[in-house]
């Protein structure tokens, strides 16, 4: 311990806390044997797993979903389980369901039908009649024995069926279309829910802007539709010869190896009998996907359909797919689906982590943007920037929460956010900036910062004004991340400190603690006052410049911070003969109070001080970013 005088803590406590406390150390630090304190998983790090064998049925008459699931779950916890719980996601469409009772009676973006609902039938475990408790959105599956820790597996099985729901809270439902209904499919099964180190079991229940946290593993499934239907699913199809004619295997094949766009059902083609084996009756599609955290699908007479090669950076290659309606059809439309799709990912996977998958389907929904593993349903109204920027979202969302899998439900800004910040980068790239990312910069969302019911990124999202949850988990933790790659770290220590991050937990599950460690250890920067002032509560950033006093050998330049969030602080300085100079101060200068004298050696005279000069940061108040010499 080192002493120091009374006189030092004196002038000390005298400081405003609001910036100096930033610099105490944050909690996330604290490591243990599952998670490090530098941010990877531990030495004994573990996670369950879940593989699925499900075989259902559309019925395109009565809009319902029939089916069977069997879920084989692996405990690798180092503790025996005596019960499995399970969402049943289905029950939020009920008129009693506490995402129908929480949503306000004007309506929002994620109010749904309430005829929905899972019946549930013949659940058993390890082939014996098991007993269950269901709960709203949760359903309980009580194990005959506990089930033994590190690779105990057990087997539960039962039948399900409900009312495919028009609309479904934005993220699936149906339409009609002119020549039959388009299914968009999604939470369409019982899933496992995550058991974990941090919490043990995840069972927040699903009221609507809260999304997902999920197991990973294998996926068997099959579909069985009506003959004519048009199956476009997660994964890779098993059985082409037994669905799709000789034809369409064939143009399929063609455009495994073509940049260029390729039908596999052209326009003129939908409705026609020749685009299917079969004349009449039911056809089953068979799907695959391995170590997946969830398979989404959709099924339809009315699609037109048409892929194109994803070329990746490890010398493999993917399948761009589209499928749509002819009212989605057209230049500026769904035309483009499939190429701004092939783009998007081929960007991504060349700017942070290979797509793993073998296709990536983007369907023409009644959703307005919803993402699934090698699976978007985008608005089928799309089009122009429009279509490019839900397309390049929904798909950028393979790498958060698909790859890197992140608990969605409690921390969207970890998936929304961050793929948020990797579109401002993909949309820059694309075409020259041919269209506008969703967030402009940095300075576009202070507008939102002003307001007096803003909401912090922290907040829970089915808690957060619904008019503030495009703020607080997508465009402030992705302005953050600019400002943090742009300002703060400079490009490439943030971008050694992000790639390691989704490649150390990638088909994992991190926490925000881990997220904070990582990127300080790779990009060796203790950053707990930047997490701290932005990512938890509404703390905003106004550095200003006081004054500029002139002095034997040189210029004071005294800069003072009004606001709750330190920052390293660019000065760009005119002089009067209209040279210039920058100076960066660092962070550590608030450390000492909220204004700070720097001395600038120099016998010119100074004419302008200007703060952020490039406008990178997100200041609140601009009127006091520069200051100018009033006898010039």
């Amino acid at each position: 311990m080192v002493m120091i005088s009374w006189g030092y803590q004196l002038k000390a406590q005298e400081v405003k806390e609001d910036n100096q406390h930033f610099f105490s150390d944050f909690m996330y630090r604290r490591g243990n044997d599952y998670r490090t304190a530098s941010g990877k998983p531990g030495p004994n790090y573990w996670q369950n797993k879940a593989d699925y064998e499900i075989e259902a049925e559309l019925d395109d008459k009565n809009k319902t979903i029939t089916g069977k699931v069997t879920l084989t779950y692996t405990n690798n916890s180092p503790e025996a389980l005596d019960f499995i719980w399970l969402y049943v996601e289905q029950n939020r469409f009920t008129e009693n369901s506490r995402g129908t009772l929480t949503t306000p009676f004007s309506g929002n973006r994620y109010e749904g039908d309430v005829e929905g609902g899972y019946q549930i039938t013949d659940l058993q475990t390890d082939g014996d009649a098991a007993k269950h408790l269901i709960t709203d959105t949760r359903m309980q599956v009580f194990l005959k024995e506990p089930l033994k820790a590190n690779g105990g597996k057990t087997k539960i099985s039962m039948n399900f069926t409900y009312k495919i729901p028009e609309k479904g809270m934005d993220r699936m439902g149906r339409y009609d279309a002119k020549e039959g209904t388009v299914y968009s499919l999604a939470q369409w099964y019982p899933r496992v829910a995550v058991f974990d180190d941090v919490v043990g079991w995840n069972v927040e229940p699903y009221l609507g802007a809260g999304e997902f946290y999920l197991e990973y593993g294998d996926f068997d499934y099959k579909i069985t539709v009506p003959y004519n239907h048009i199956v476009a699913g997660s994964g890779e199809l098993q059985n082409p010869k037994e669905v799709l004619t000789q034809q369409e295997q064939d143009r399929l094949e063609e455009a495994s190896k073509s940049d260029q766009t390729v039908y596999i059902i052209k326009p003129k083609e939908v409705g026609k009998a020749m685009t299917h084996p079969k004349k009449s009756g039911k056809a089953t599609w068979h799907f695959h996907m391995n170590n997946t955290r969830d398979v989404a699908f959709a099924s339809s007479a009315s699609f037109i359909w048409d892929a194109a090669k994803i070329n990746l950076p490890n010398g493999k290659t993917a399948l761009s797919q589209s499928v749509y309606p002819e009212e989605s059809n057209g230049d500026q439309a769904w035309k483009n689906s499939t190429a701004y799709t092939k783009a998007s990912i081929e960007f991504y996977s060349k700017t942070y982590y290979p797509y793993p998958y073998k296709n990536a389907v983007n369907v023409a929904s009644n959703a307005g943007g919803m993402e699934y593993p090698g699976l978007s349903f985008c608005s089928y109204e799309s089009k122009g920037a429009g279509l490019w920027n839900v397309i390049d979202h929904e798909f950028g969302h393979n790498w958060f929460p698909m790859i890197v899998g992140s608990n969605e439900r409690k921390y969207p800004w970890m998936d929304e956010g961050f793929n948020t910040f990797i579109n401002y980068y993909s949309t820059k790239a694309y075409e020259n900036g041919k269209f506008k990312s969703y967030i402009d910069g940095s300075r576009g969302i202070v507008p939102y910062l002003k307001k007096e019911n803003r909401e912090g990124i922290d907040t829970y999202p089915d808690v957060a004004n619904a008019r503030n949850l495009a703020y607080t988990a997508y465009f402030k933790p992705a302005t953050g991340l600019v400002v943090l790659r742009e300002y703060i770290l400079g490009p490439e220590r943030f971008d050694n400190a992000f790639k390691s991050y989704i490649k150390t937990w990638a088909y994992k599950h991190p926490q925000p603690s881990d997220f904070f460690n990582h990127m300080e250890n790779v990009a060796g920067e203790n950053l707990s006052w930047f997490w701290k002032s932005w990512f938890y509560g509404n703390k905003n950033l106004d550095i200003g410049i006081k004054e500029v006093k002139t002095q034997k050998g040189g210029s004071i330049i005294t800069v003072e911070n009004d606001g709750e969030v330190p920052m390293p602080v660019l000065l760009k300085i005119t002089f009067s003969d209209d040279s210039t100079k920058e100076v960066k101060l660092p962070v550590e200068i608030w450390q000492r109070g909220n204004t700070w004298d720097y001395f600038l050696k120099s016998e010119k005279s100074v004419q302008k001080v200007e703060f952020d000069p490039n406008k990178q940061l997100p200041d609140v108040n601009a009127a006091n970013d520069s200051w100018q010499d009033s006898a010039k």
